[in-house]
């Protein structure tokens, strides 16, 4: 059996501003943006590099679904985007406005600094060391 996880669905305030944010500060592509007809959007967008998991932005619409922006990691790094070149890429991303929340810091595992998203979203940009 050959499964994968395809998508991740983040919940965003608007689609155009995130796609913005998503392709010209972190450097994601536009992988999918579908008119669903009554404001739904299928919107994938995806980090550079071999296919992989990706997000579905879906814009909130609901009262719950708005209160979820931005957290629905409930304050907690819950997204990991991996890098081949942790001290390649971390000045780029700076440099186009990415606020990371820490100092880039070695870890067992590998170099990582935290960074959130337009939203409050906290990520970690990781290149790991296995």
């Amino acid at each position: 059996m050959n499964q994968r996880i395809a998508h991740v669905t983040l919940i965003v305030r608007d689609y155009d501003e995130t796609i913005a944010f998503y392709t010209n500060v972190l450097g994601f592509s536009l992988a999918s943006d579908l008119d669903m007809g009554s404001g739904k959007r299928w919107v994938v967008v995806a980090p550079p590099g071999p296919a992989g998991c990706s997000l579905l932005l879906a814009e909130a619409k609901t009262d719950e679904e708005k209160q979820a922006v931005g957290r629905q990691g409930a304050g907690r790094v819950w997204l990991f985007l991996h890098t081949d070149d942790f001290w390649r890429d971390y000045p780029v991303l700076q440099s186009r406005g990415l606020r990371f929340l820490e100092t880039p810091r070695s870890e067992v595992y590998g170099h990582v600094a935290v960074f959130e998203d337009l939203y409050g979203n906290k990520w970690d940009l990781l290149e790991p060391l296995q």
